[in-house]
């Protein structure tokens, strides 16, 4: 059907790297081109038109078969598009540095999406790099502190607090077993107990492993205060890569409480139950 007797194509268009979707009708591509470079303000030659969904090409043969509403990127000379991708690799790319462009543009992405999934995963982006990550102070992130003893000044002396209280309960917990044994050997598990106690209180509980401000050596997290998942104690990895950063809110903070330390990495690259050991190196969060 020649394009002068079809019926206009809705679309929503947008330019690369700014945010907004615009609305346009054509019956071809190249109308629909056309206006697009002039609503945009980009330059005809060179410019050509693909779905935002996966980076396919609209050309003229294919322009019948994109359906009302489709979602389309400009692409000018020299620029490329892989579909959402595309829109993960540059959010990735400027992710480590905050800035208010990246804010706004997810927020203008928000507004305008109508997939659920799409939807989803830009509140969580938006949730995230929203958060008072860097404050570190109670006068710096009231919030975070909801619920603490006054006595907790700063986040790091209550993670590693949190950490120390954590690893006393493990202790606790393996010393209930006591009563368990039979009479032969409760004198010497007795005995490892208190061996175990003695290098625990030594080193403060390992109360530095949930402290991202001690050294890189001694924490199990990152500066900034991820923790990454090693996986269960029967396996190599964690294959859903959990992470979590519970420096970041309040919600993260209690959150973080129902991980579980459970594990560590032996010389040998085995791991192990951490009640058959006295450091509890890594944790994961139960799936």
């Amino acid at each position: 059907m020649s394009a002068v007797f079809r019926k206009p194509k809705a679309v929503k268009l947008r330019a690369l790297r700014r945010p907004g979707k615009f609305g346009v009708a054509g019956r071809s591509c190249r109308e629909l081109l056309r206006k697009g470079c002039h609503l945009l303000q980009l330059p005809v030659p060179g410019s050509r038109l693909c779905l935002y969904e996966d980076g396919t090409e609209v050309t003229e043969d294919y322009f019948p078969s994109i359906p009302d509403n489709a979602e389309l990127v400009l692409l000018t000379e020299g620029q490329t598009w892989q579909g959402y991708a595309s829109d993960i690799g540059r959010f990735l790319s400027v992710f480590h540095e905050l800035h208010e462009g990246l804010i706004q543009a997810a927020q203008q992405l928000l507004c305008d999406e109508q997939a659920p999934l799409r939807q989803k995963l830009l509140a969580d982006l938006l949730h995230t790099v929203s958060q008072n990550i860097a404050a570190e102070t109670r006068a710096q992130d009231a919030p975070w502190f909801e619920g603490l003893e006054s006595r907790f000044k700063n986040k790091c002396s209550y993670m590693r607090y949190s950490c120390e209280s954590r690893i006393r309960s493990y202790l606790r917990e393996v010393s209930s077993y006591t009563s368990m044994m039979s009479a032969e050997a409760q004198e010497e598990y007795t005995r490892v107990l208190g061996c175990m106690g003695q290098k625990l209180k030594y080193v403060q509980y390992n109360g530095s492993y949930f402290d991202r401000g001690a050294e890189a050596g001694d924490r199990l997290c990152t500066p900034e205060g991820w923790f990454s998942c090693q996986g269960p104690f029967d396996k190599d990895a964690c294959v859903s890569r959990h992470s979590i950063n519970p420096y970041s809110n309040r919600e993260s903070r209690i959150l973080f409480s129902t991980w579980n330390l459970d594990h560590i990495i032996l010389n040998n690259g085995h791991k192990s139950s951490c009640e058959k050991s006295d450091v509890l190196r890594h944790w994961h969060r139960l799936c």
